[in-house]
């Protein structure tokens, strides 16, 4: 197993879809704190939210869990993982895990194993994750983002489109799922050497991240190698609705 790696939890108070969701009460525990400690379960050195919000360092605080405030102007979760490593003292070599603070029923063997990933790939900048595609309805919805990598399991391209696109079965209009298509769904759970989290606030949004809103095409476009652990199956979704909110509270209340 690497040496001890950082968890990092970007916590922005907003939210369009569910209004301060970062604090929604889940048996108790607000949700961002539930993200923190399933963090704490994984293997990682320690442990971060790092928050625009005064009441969210407070709400930490209450449950033994450190919080950074940081800048209310960041733009991205990576502009303020990079502010947070650079107040933590991280060096260039050093991993940090970037969990989500909606993610309160993350896998702490997930956490470990995109830290692994990264490590296990020294070329690479970031290492994120990704699970096997089973049907078409995900295969062509624009809000599954796909994957597609090359023998080495490095990213060559994320997209909202259907990739890769298989040109024989998909002909006359046909959406399905072709029999063995490496369709992978992008998780986006990343691992980041710190060098590159320094780096990445200068570097300017590209053509592609710009047409298909996706943060991470920035890294490629500028040359910056993205490694991908293939996992065996998705893990559960974050809580980005109401809905969302009221399924996972029903599962953690059936696990208490």
């Amino acid at each position: 197993m690497i040496s001890p790696f950082s968890v990092i939890i970007p916590a922005r108070h907003a939210s369009t879809r569910l209004p301060g969701k970062m604090l929604a009460d889940l048996a108790g525990v607000p949700m961002v704190v539930r993200v923190a400690q399933r963090a704490l379960l994984s293997n990682a050195g320690q442990v971060v939210i790092a928050t625009d919000h005064p009441d969210i360092v407070a709400a930490a605080a209450k449950f033994d869990i450190t919080a950074l405030l940081t800048s209310t102007t960041h733009l991205t979760g990576t502009d303020r993982l990079a502010q947070a490593a650079e107040s933590l003292g991280l060096g260039d070599h050093d991993i940090v895990v970037n969990v989500q603070g909606d993610e309160p029923l993350i896998e702490p063997a997930m956490i470990n194993a995109v830290a692994q990933c990264l490590a296990d790939h020294p070329n690479a900048h970031i290492a994120t994750c990704a699970a096997p595609i089973q049907d078409a309805e995900a295969l062509f919805n624009p809000n599954v983002v796909k994957v597609v990598c090359d023998a080495k399991q490095q990213a060559l391209y994320f997209s909202r489109a259907p990739i890769p696109w298989h040109r024989d079965v998909l002909a006359n209009g046909a959406k399905v799922l072709a029999p063995d298509l490496p369709a992978l769904h992008h998780i986006g759970l990343y691992a980041y050497r710190c060098g590159f989290l320094s780096r990445f606030p200068t570097l300017s949004p590209g053509i592609l991240e710009t047409i298909e809103s996706l943060e991470q095409l920035r890294a490629l476009e500028n040359g910056y190698q993205i490694a991908v652990k293939i996992l065996s199956t998705r893990p559960f979704a974050g809580v980005d609705t109401e809905e969302d909110l009221v399924r996972v509270r029903s599962i953690l209340e059936r696990s208490v």
